[in-house]
């Protein structure tokens, strides 16, 4: 288990200190708060809330045991699913053992039903319940918390607000996971000691010269490789199940398939191989897109991608894998028509996969683009590193933050500049942005909540409207980089 909470509340302050010491301490005291106060609109009196459980559970992982965390609902469901205009009505209740928070990724509340601990709410106590109440965004998403290290230990589910002009198909979800049986703070501790990314018994191959400079020191060199693995995982689990014993979905033949796939993984990246069954992308991070076809999709850590597939008319199984990145271990699931017959699927791929950029980027375009209008505010955010483990945005820890400033009203763009010697999947908490550059190529892409910055000198713009009023996080989603400081925040005033 992890140990204590990495979030502490800096009194007088109303901020989140994020800090290595707070993750590896072996005790804190608990928030106390009540349950969270909600504005109750009409809709709140049209039926029950939802209620959802923080829990304790074990899983079977390469035939052991394993004990995690688990987001379900009193009947075992995992996670959430809406109908199309119905609101998010939850009841929030903590028998995990420990203080925690659970955040909405993809939905825009009102900032105190976001789930950041501090910022948003306190944390919720072991037995106490918070509600919320807000208009949902349709589109897959996901959950998972915000404090410390739990999301390593599977705290994430699915949430999907059904869309109301989605086409009939037989809709299955799938989330994927990076599972270790180590100890998440002591691996966390390790990559801090020099023992990992810039390690010093040696970088693993690909990784950064850990003398050659990072952040305020200068960048690493642009003609190195990218470093792609802080870690080495001990599974990769699609749906709780790894290759050695897949969930197999009986399917319709001729039928048509949505696959809702969330990339739930801490630190992995993977690409995603429909192999047999050509695949309609529809969907990015919950907001549609003028549809393509492919076989082969990347899918960086907090990102989601929704693929249309038609099953054959004949008999058959066709798995649907993800690749670790720039690696040969895989997970997945099988969809296979009745009775038919399954054949075992290895556990590693005989052909590295690909490393995860923007080619498919440059080609999605969105359904619904941000209106046109010219920027008002123009912001420059550059990921930084600097030895043994330490990330930084505009050179600073979270702890050291400068917020970037916005106005309510105002169209945003902002820049992503990437020297470091790892690719950053970027989120933004309570909005969704539209890609508007890749490099100095101006480009109408899609609208997200999470983009990819390559290393070595990537450098992606977005652009998004102030409209939902706060001070919202805004950091990479690779768990260990946020953990060690690659968080900041987007703070309105006016």
């Amino acid at each position: 288990m992890p140990g204590a909470p990495a979030c502490g509340q800096d009194a007088g302050k109303g901020r989140v200190v994020i800090s290595r010491r707070g993750l590896l301490q072996a005790g804190g005291a608990l928030a106390a708060a009540a349950a969270l106060p909600i504005a109750r609109g009409k809709a709140a009196a049209e039926g029950p809330a939802t209620r959802l459980l923080i829990e304790r559970r074990v899983i079977e992982v390469n035939r052991e045991p394993a004990s995690v965390f688990a987001l379900r609902r009193p009947n075992g469901r995992h996670g959430i699913e809406l109908e199309p205009g119905e609101r998010f009505r939850v009841e929030l209740e903590n028998r995990a053992g420990l203080a925690t928070l659970i955040h909405w990724h993809g939905q825009t509340p009102p900032l105190a039903q976001d789930g950041v601990p501090g910022l948003s709410q306190p944390l919720l106590p072991p037995g106490r319940t918070y509600e919320y109440d807000f208009e949902a965004r349709p589109g897959t998403h996901w959950m998972h918390s915000h404090e410390g290290l739990h999301e390593q230990l599977l705290m994430a589910a699915p949430l999907i607000v059904r869309e109301a002009d989605r086409p009939d198909a037989q809709e299955v979800a799938i989330i994927l996971h990076d599972f270790t049986f180590s100890d998440a703070a002591e691996m966390f501790a390790k990559l801090g000691s020099g023992h990992g990314h810039h390690g010093a018994h040696g970088a693993p191959a690909g990784a950064a010269d850990p003398h050659a400079g990072h952040g305020g020191h200068g960048a690493p060199s642009k003609t190195a490789p990218p470093h792609l693995h802080d870690i080495e995982y001990d599974a990769y689990l699609a749906n709780d199940r790894t290759l050695d014993d897949p969930e197999v979905v009986r399917v319709d033949r001729a039928g048509t398939v949505r696959l809702r796939i969330i990339n739930a993984a801490t630190a992995t990246a993977f690409m995603i191989d429909t192999g047999a069954l050509a695949a309609k992308a529809v969907a990015v991070d919950g907001n549609a897109i003028q549809p393509f076809e492919g076989r082969s999709f990347p899918l960086a850590m907090g990102q989601r991608l929704d693929l249309m597939l038609r099953i054959p008319r004949e008999a058959g199984a066709w798995p649907i894998l993800a690749q670790r990145e720039g690696d040969l271990p895989r997970t997945g699931i099988i969809l296979a028509a009745q009775h038919a017959r399954v054949a075992k699927v290895a556990a590693k791929a005989k052909r590295k996969a690909a490393a995860v950029g923007l080619a498919m980027e440059q080609r999605i375009r969105a359904r619904a683009p941000l209106p046109q209008r010219l920027h008002d505010r123009e912001l420059r955010v550059v990921l930084g590193e600097q030895p043994p483990y330490l990330w930084t945005l505009n050179d600073a820890t979270f702890e050291n933050r400068k917020p970037l400033i916005v106005h309510r009203g105002e169209r945003v763009q902002l820049t992503f500049e990437n020297p470091t010697s790892m690719m950053h999947p970027m989120h933004l908490h309570g909005h969704h942005f539209q890609v508007v550059a890749i490099g100095d190529r101006r480009i109408a892409g899609p609208v997200r909540d999470t983009v990819v910055v390559p290393a070595r000198g990537g450098r992606v713009t977005i652009a998004f409207d102030a409209d939902n009023p706060g001070e919202w996080v805004l950091h990479c989603h690779n768990l260990y980089h946020m953990a060690a400081g690659m968080m900041t925040t987007v703070r309105y005033e006016g």
